[in-house]
């Protein structure tokens, strides 16, 4: 199992921990705030007050043996690169950066962080496109791994059986609903045939899901 250190425990950083958490990993949280760091505490194996810039703080707290970390200090961008530049010190293995501006996440790159993220931006292109892209489209994380897609029933699956081994064999994913004419169907015969406004619930890993939704 992979331990985790979360650096900065803004709204993104706390729930990126607790959701770590949540899915059973060791997670050490850092803030130099006490009440975020007291608002934490219940969900993580440890939460710790320091300054993410001090190396021999982070070395202490056993920063220095976590797998990945992840830098969510994304307004002070003078001490998410610093933190960033102390952890690589301490040899941490995966770094994660937030950023704020696209400059920001070159520098991140730059200094070596494994991959870095823009919360805000990826949030509103997500909210986009589902305004605009695919109204007939949602997903439910079901685990890391694993999604739901509930979908109006697209022109290539209509007139086919719930049944048929489409599903399976070209889109890797499993219808387990469908809703005709106003009433919800869980079990299917191979005569239930998908017609135009229908709506189906289908389960899949979750990249066979994401790539269903670039094709419906």
């Amino acid at each position: 199992m992979n331990s985790y250190a979360v650096l900065g425990l803004g709204k993104f950083g706390f729930h990126v921990a607790k959701g770590l958490a949540q899915q059973g990993m060791s997670v050490i949280a850092v803030d130099n705030d006490e009440e975020k760091i007291r608002d934490i505490n219940e969900y993580v194996q440890d939460a710790v007050v320091l300054d993410s810039t001090d190396i021999r703080a982070l070395q202490e707290a056993g920063i220095g043996q976590c797998d990945v970390a992840v830098v969510s200090i994304g307004e002070d961008i003078e001490a998410s690169i610093l933190t960033l530049m102390a952890l690589k010190e301490l040899g941490v293995e995966t770094v994660i950066a937030k950023a704020i501006t696209l400059v920001h996440g070159q520098i991140l790159s730059k200094l070596g962080a494994a991959k870095v993220i823009y919360p805000e931006m990826e949030s509103a292109k997500k909210i986009v496109k589902k305004m605009v892209q695919n109204m007939h489209y949602e997903t439910i994380d079901l685990s890391i791994t694993m999604k739901i897609a509930k979908l109006t029933v697209p022109s290539f699956w209509i007139g086919i059986s719930v049944l048929s081994p489409i599903f399976e064999a070209e889109f890797e994913v499993k219808p387990i609903a469908y809703k005709h004419q106003g009433i919800w169907y869980t079990s299917f015969e191979n005569n239930d045939i998908l017609e135009s406004g229908d709506i189906l619930v289908v389960l899949g890993n979750s990249s066979h899901i994401e790539a269903l939704s670039k094709k419906v």
